[in-house]
């Protein structure tokens, strides 16, 4: 078991997985990615903090994996999910531009739904109680509401975007996420 402040599920922590020719592919959580390295399908590129104790082995907690055979990548596609578009929007309301947190979110069919719109990644946003009450059953500009930028699908720029981001907090990220 790790040993952290106990309100932080380290298992939970973000780990940054490169394929074997090193380019960055994927962030998984710390728990998926010691079962890749105890498979022996992945090796550890850089150590996190801590390590995680069984009864008999003790690996160090990684923050960067790279997978031990190339993994060919295909046109990457997500399925519509609520926990996406929330990753999508940085967990951002998209017309007020606050930061939430989940639970404090919900989404926005930017065509309401009683007027033909249907649940694609171009018509759902994250949105925050206060907006979503606000514009209710219209459109943004009936509402006098503007969208921070429109949505689109989630793809594989979409992805290294956020795998940036997210190395802007993770220091040994940086060199593998090429800035």
């Amino acid at each position: 078991m790790i040993h952290e402040h106990p309100r932080v599920n380290p298992l939970r922590r973000p780990v940054l997985v490169l394929n074997a020719s090193y380019e960055p592919i994927h962030v998984c959580a710390v728990r998926r990615a010691l079962i890749l390295l105890v498979k022996g399908m992945a090796s550890t590129e850089e150590a996190g903090e801590g390590r995680v104790h069984s009864p008999s082995q003790s690996l160090e907690v990684p923050s960067v994996i790279r997978l031990l055979e190339y993994r060919r990548i295909p046109r990457q596609m997500r399925a519509i999910s609520r926990k996406n578009i929330l990753i999508r929007d940085q967990h951002t309301c998209q017309y007020c531009n606050k930061q939430f947190g989940t639970g404090d979110l919900t989404l926005d069919h930017v065509v309401p739904r009683s007027r033909g719109g249907n649940n694609t990644w171009e018509n759902l946003v994250a949105c925050c109680l206060r907006c979503n009450n606000r514009k209710g059953d219209r459109l943004p500009v009936e509402a006098q509401m503007k969208l921070q930028r429109q949505p689109k699908p989630f793809n594989l720029h979409t992805s290294r975007s956020l795998m940036r981001q997210m190395g802007n907090h993770q220091e040994n990220w940086r060199k593998y996420l090429f800035y």
